[in-house]
């Protein structure tokens, strides 16, 4: 720093601009964005100067400028281990995307493709066909049709079926998810009105019958309960009565799935999650659920029905609002594609790491214990996670690593490249080898063998 108390000797935009310096950054960062950081900074050395009385070298302030532009073009995405052993981590992005998704996003996104084209008839096409076979095709639905998210498959379903009109729902199906989504609100935003049955914790077929043969009901909606349970003194119709009675008053049934599986949660010791199939067998008129979370997928939210109701939602204006871009179709179609040929539970992360054998987990367990200094393996529970079924647990295996500071530990193992998020339990930092996917095994091992040795 040069000690002065004249302004006059800060250097100006264009002899900054001058120097041979600066000729890496505008090739680094462009012009204009170069020009827009010398400003910055010069600007903040005159606010700074009253107080300071000095003024940075050029060759500080070009340097200044460049740590400046390098955090400006930072990405602010970036690729995370999860080592915490919650599968469906929304926070972290939910659903890893199998290898022969990948490998379909990148064949689709560095190119043109046939989003929108009919290749045999050499005319405009509809994007909706790229995903619709494969989920008629693995559900049985008549029909099928995507959008970007599943609070969005249901916002559209009640505007298009039951705008100004009653949709029964009982009171304990009146949920709120993650970021504040209720299912009243999304009701009252459809147009839709609200027609509560029952109470919170006990509905009786009755409730529905009495409702149905003395209000002019649109549509009856089962919300399922995917990231809460009600436990104890309650009582709920079986669902294909629920339809039953409700096809005898010629009203259709949505079932909003939330999560949606095609796969019986039972065999891997976890209580039973409503499956997609199931609903679809009980004659549900539309069914809604996700494709980022059991699906293992890329987020997006999937309505499979009746033909007749679906054409109606395809054609509603929200539709184009709502609609899924290429990477979303070709990644859920390649995810679909594993359930089609029976592959899921090898080939899509989220599966692999559930039907994980408690053994396998262990063997990895300790491999990463030979590596790693102040540290033991220890049992443990992981979580499914995702709002997906609230308080599941699975068996597992755990690195515990025992430091002074573990929330500093924490904070350093997040400025890793890739950072690495953990959980703290008993004063030990936890890593459950669960969800760290394999192949990232050898940069965790390097990233968290050094931040250890920082804590020793």
């Amino acid at each position: 720093m040069k000690t002065m108390s004249d302004l006059r000797h800060l250097p100006s935009v264009d002899s900054l601009l001058n120097s041979p310096s600066t000729l890496n950054l505008i090739t680094q960062f462009g012009r204009p964005q170069t020009i827009s950081v010398f400003r910055e900074v010069l600007d903040q050395i005159r606010k700074e100067h009253s107080s300071t009385k000095t003024i940075p070298t050029s060759d500080e302030i070009l340097d200044f400028a460049e740590e400046k532009l390098q955090s400006r073009f930072r990405l602010t995405l970036l690729p995370v281990i999860n080592a915490t052993g919650t599968i469906l981590h929304t926070n972290l992005g939910r659903a890893p995307l199998s290898q022969f998704t990948l490998e379909t996003l990148q064949a689709i996104s560095t190119g043109y493709n046939n989003l929108e084209y009919d290749l045999k008839n050499g005319k405009r096409g509809s994007r909706s066909v790229h995903a619709e076979e494969l989920l008629t095709r693995l559900t049985g639905a008549e029909a099928a049709t995507v959008v970007n998210n599943n609070a969005g498959a249901v916002l559209i379903v009640l505007s298009a079926i039951a705008n100004r009109r009653k949709v029964l729902i009982p009171r304990s199906q009146l949920i709120e998810i993650g970021g504040g989504f209720r299912i009243p609100d999304v009701m009252k935003q459809s147009g839709a009105k609200l027609f509560e049955i029952g109470t919170t914790n006990r509905i009786h077929l009755s409730d529905y019958e009495n409702a149905l043969s003395e209000e002019s009901i649109k549509l009856v909606m089962r919300a399922h309960q995917s990231n809460f349970k009600i436990i104890g003194f309650t009582t709920e119709p079986d669902f294909a009565e629920i339809i039953k009675i409700s096809h005898q008053f010629q009203v259709p049934v949505l079932d909003d799935l939330g999560s949606g599986t095609f796969v019986d949660t039972t065999q891997f010791g976890l209580t039973h999650e409503p499956t997609i199939q199931e609903s679809v067998v009980a004659g549900a008129d539309l069914i809604t659920f996700s494709g980022d979370k059991l699906l293992g997928g890329p987020q997006a939210g999937i309505i499979i029905g009746k033909k007749e109701l679906i054409q109606k939602i395809k054609k509603h204006p929200l539709a184009r609002a709502l609609r899924p871009d290429k990477l979303t179709l070709a990644g859920l179609s390649a995810t679909l594609i594993h359930y089609l040929k029976d592959e899921h539970l090898t080939e899509i992360p989220i599966w692999r790491m559930i039907s994980a054998s408690i053994d396998s987990i262990k063997i990895r367990a300790a491999a990463w214990q030979n590596q790693i200094p102040n540290s033991t393996v220890i049992p443990n529970l992981s979580t499914i996670g995702g709002g997906s079924m609230p308080e599941e647990t699975l068996a597992t295996f755990v690195l515990a690593v025992q430091v002074n500071k573990p929330d500093l530990f924490l904070h350093a193992l997040r400025e890793n490249s890739p950072a690495i998020v953990a959980r703290v339990e008993n004063d030990q930092v936890l890593f459950d080898p669960r969800t760290v996917l394999p192949e990232q095994d050898n940069i965790f091992i390097q990233n968290l063998s050094l931040t250890v040795q920082q804590f020793l």
